[in-house]
């Protein structure tokens, strides 16, 4: 006998829901299940995330300010910038957005509620930005850059970073500001800026040299930038790095989607690198193996023939799905160009040019948190979603800083899934995602992560263990998520709701179509959590 039939315990009812619907968190009587169980003692120890698995990307376009992804619903006219590096895009998918105030309150809570964490700063906008000492520097940059990182604005990172108990990913400078004159990368950037973070107290946990090489043509290094330019630099990198910040971990290559599916970035983008080349020309040096991860490209970006996608389709296998496929085309790679070094997903979301309409809505916490217990369960070590509070892709609302559905899905991942990583031994189909870890506090505690995808089917489960039961589901209208049936929002002060869940005996429980229930079971006592 397989020990998916002796030790799980798994019944998919296909009944379609009555009229009304069952409530998420209902527990369904004995006459309607098989009585099949899932054992949260018995589950063995698979592998181990970074305890700063969840984290998050903050734009150096938000630091700075500048033309950023216009929001679907604004009636702002676009700013007569350029196209930011992003070639192919029209100008009227952009919007100019001041730079974030790192001193608000709320922000400041919410992000604090998700630590520790990485941050990371960095996006397109960080291969062309000229590092000034100065507090108030000139408005305008020097020849080959593009916008102007402070002083005071690096200090504001550095000082929000220490205050919601974040490390700082960043990335490189690249463009042709940074070169001598036969195109060579010129450290001296790279040394000030980051002997100036030494210098106020802060430093850089991880790096990578620049963002995305893959797509260097549209993200501004110099013309006919191509792989053996990219090893050169990338060497050049490394020893500034081991010789001014020997403890930052170094990331790379960075490159974002390249699987050969249909939903791949497409090799038409101008001055495309293949992550091969990259990887051969820079030889070893990195810590980690890093990659972006997005399964589409939003509406913004149709215009320039990149893959798009579809809402109905959310909640699919095939898109579902597209995270794991998009791992295991670098994780074959990191194989052959870095054995051995874990692995990071360093920017991710629903869609890559700010998102789809629909990215903040809880139809996109299906793909946050499958995501998330997904390639944790293949051993990825963090994972950093774009962004924490800028277009629509965003954690939280730009405009108000309200949390969205994923802020939720989110803030109840930190809280109940830890670092141990259990093996649920359930094969993933439509309507049973199931994932295990130990709790945070240890002590033989286990949390499960059981997502029903399925539009009309209910998943019956007996578990053995008594404990507690988190439903999200979706609300009638809005961004928002359902806890049990309660509305998710911000208290008096932007206190956050008190996320206690119901009590759930042990025994059988139904999972509604469509929802997604966290199981804590503190007395499961399973020897790996200990």
């Amino acid at each position: 006998m397989t020990r998916d039939a002796s030790v799980l315990a798994l019944a998919l009812l296909t009944a379609t829901m009555p009229a009304g619907g069952v409530q998420p968190f209902t527990t369904i009587p004995p006459a309607s299940s098989s009585g099949l169980r899932l054992d949260a003692a018995t589950l063995p120890l698979l592998t181990e995330t970074d305890p700063r698995f969840q984290s998050y990307n903050i734009e150096m376009l938000e630091v700075v300010g500048g033309a950023f992804w216009k929001p679907y619903d604004s009636d702002r006219a676009a700013q007569p910038e350029d196209d930011a590096g992003h070639g192919g895009i029209s100008a009227t998918a952009y919007q100019y957005r001041p730079p974030i105030d790192f001193s608000s309150r709320r922000l400041i809570a919410l992000a604090r509620a998700l630590g520790p964490a990485y941050l990371r700063v960095s996006g397109t906008w960080a291969n062309s930005i000229y590092f000034s000492q100065d507090e108030t520097p000139s408005d305008q940059p020097p020849p080959g850059f593009k916008n102007i990182l402070s002083a005071k604005r690096w200090r504001a990172v550095l000082d929000f970073a220490r205050s919601v108990d974040a490390e700082i990913i960043t990335s490189f400078a690249i463009s042709p500001g940074t070169r001598n004159a036969a195109g060579d990368w010129m450290p001296d950037q790279a040394r000030r800026w980051l002997a100036f973070t030494q210098r106020s107290g802060g430093r850089i946990a991880a790096a990578e040299f620049m963002n995305e090489p893959s797509m260097a043509g549209i993200g501004g290094a110099p013309k006919g930038y191509d792989a053996v330019a990219y090893g050169h630099d990338f060497k050049r990198f490394k020893a500034l790095m081991d010789d001014l910040s020997p403890t930052t971990i170094l990331l790379g290559p960075g490159s974002a989607t390249e699987t050969p599916r249909p939903w791949g970035m497409p090799p038409h983008l101008p001055g495309a690198i293949a992550t091969p080349d990259l990887m051969a020309a820079a030889g070893p040096g990195v810590d980690a193996f890093s990659y972006h991860h997005y399964g589409a490209a939003s509406l913004r970006c149709a215009g320039a023939r990149l893959p798009q996608t579809r809402i109905e389709d959310a909640l699919s296998e095939e898109w579902l799905g597209r995270t794991i496929e998009t791992y295991d085309h670098y994780a074959a790679l990191r194989d052959r160009y870095a054995p051995g070094k874990p692995v990071w997903l360093t920017e991710s979301a629903d869609a890559a040019c700010g998102g789809n309409p629909w990215s903040g809505s809880f139809t996109d916490s299906f793909r946050y948190l499958d995501q998330l217990g997904r390639l944790a369960r293949a051993g990825v070590k963090v994972v950093a979603h774009n962004t924490l509070a800028a277009s629509d892709y965003a954690l939280l609302d730009p405009r108000d800083l309200t949390p969205k559905a994923n802020y939720w899905a989110a803030l109840l991942w930190h809280r109940l899934m830890g670092s141990k990583v259990l093996d649920s031994g359930v094969p993933i189909r439509m309507g049973m995602h199931i994932y295990a870890h130990c709790r945070p506090e240890g002590h033989g505690s286990v949390s499960l992560l059981i997502i029903n995808n399925s539009d009309r089917a209910r998943l019956v489960i007996d578990l053995p263990h008594d404990g507690r039961r988190y439903t999200l589901s979706a609300p009638t209208a809005g961004q928002g998520a359902l806890l049990n049936g309660t509305i998710l929002a911000l208290g008096a002060s932007d206190r956050l709701p008190p996320l206690t869940g119901s009590a759930r005996p042990a025994g059988l429980a139904s999972f509604a179509p469509r929802t997604i229930s966290f199981i804590t079971m503190p007395r499961a006592n399973n020897p790996a959590c200990r």
